[in-house]
């Protein structure tokens, strides 16, 4: 990680020890490290466009690290992370916070409770938004000023304007094509400068199974870094789904195979998590054929 910063520029790496200043002695969590790229770029220009106040919009396959990146930002940055998991159930509430009585002794009051963007706003914190495509197509336009110049909204709840402070960001995931999405129309995409997230292969992968996994045995590892190999090129080939080929889980069947064969810590950890009977046996036919 060092040594990518290093080929920050030093107005970048300025700005990054100022954030880490600015929140050193709060007391929220900071993303956890870990994220391995599969190009350096992808870090880099990450870390920049935050630093020069753009929002980013990772696209990748499901599993491929975006949360992980988001995190990793987090923790460069020194700077604490609000989260939203987007879904078709997603509304104004889960964005902005909701309304809740308080009893004070025989006195109710009416309280509001910040949720995470509003939070994020009032702190100068990161906002990531996970899988936002997944949010019904009526709810994203509340975001439209949080995401432009203004950086601000009206909050319908408490009628107050509510501008971000300090070093507030905005970081978005998505996975296109996924079942359940919707595509983002150009007014919401044109707000982010976009950074692709391929999934991570050969020498870096086995790099992150080696930190990131309990397996420690070197074959081993070399065997599931040609089992996800075969994957991706089936999943790119649209022969099975990117689910079969998530490097989250594949970490969780890395962890497996250290207790069962790897045979069936790849069942449980991949195989069983798929629903078409097709795309089970070619994964299953894919497994045996390297670990026999």
């Amino acid at each position: 990680m060092d040594q990518i910063l290093q080929l920050l520029p030093q107005d970048i790496i300025d700005i990054l020890q100022e954030r880490k200043q600015d929140f050193a002695n709060e007391n929220e969590k900071i993303g956890s490290p870990g994220y391995i790229p599969a190009d350096n770029a992808i870090l880099i220009d990450t870390i920049i466009a935050l630093s020069l106040g753009k929002n980013v919009l990772l696209k990748g396959p499901t599993g491929s690290g975006k949360t992980k990146l988001a995190e990793t930002i987090s923790s460069i940055f020194g700077q604490p992370m609000q989260s939203i998991n987007c879904s078709v159930d997603l509304d104004a509430e889960g964005l902005l916070g909701f309304k809740t009585i308080h009893q004070d002794g025989e006195k109710s009051f009416i309280d509001f409770v910040p949720g995470p963007v509003v939070q994020a706003m009032r702190k100068g914190h990161l906002l990531y938004i996970d899988e936002i495509n997944m949010a019904k197509p009526e709810t994203l336009p509340i975001l439209n000023g949080v995401l432009d110049y203004r950086r601000m909204i009206h909050n319908p709840f408490t009628g107050e304007v509510v501008n971000a402070t300090g070093n507030f960001g905005v970081i978005a995931a998505i996975n296109e094509g996924y079942i359940g999405t919707v595509p983002l129309n150009e007014a919401l995409k044109n707000r982010f400068v976009i950074i692709d997230v391929p999934y991570i292969q050969a020498e870096t992968l086995k790099i992150v199974l080696e930190n990131q996994s309990r397996l420690k045995d070197a074959a081993l590892i070399n065997q599931f870094v040609a089992l996800s190999s075969d994957l991706i090129a089936q999943a790119q080939m649209g022969q099975i789904s990117e689910d079969a080929a998530s490097i989250r889980a594949l970490i969780d069947t890395c962890d497996l195979s250290v207790y069962i064969s790897p045979l069936r810590a790849i069942q449980r950890g991949i195989i069983d998590k798929l629903e078409d009977a097709r795309e089970k046996a070619a994964v299953r036919n894919i497994a045996e054929t390297i670990f026999g």
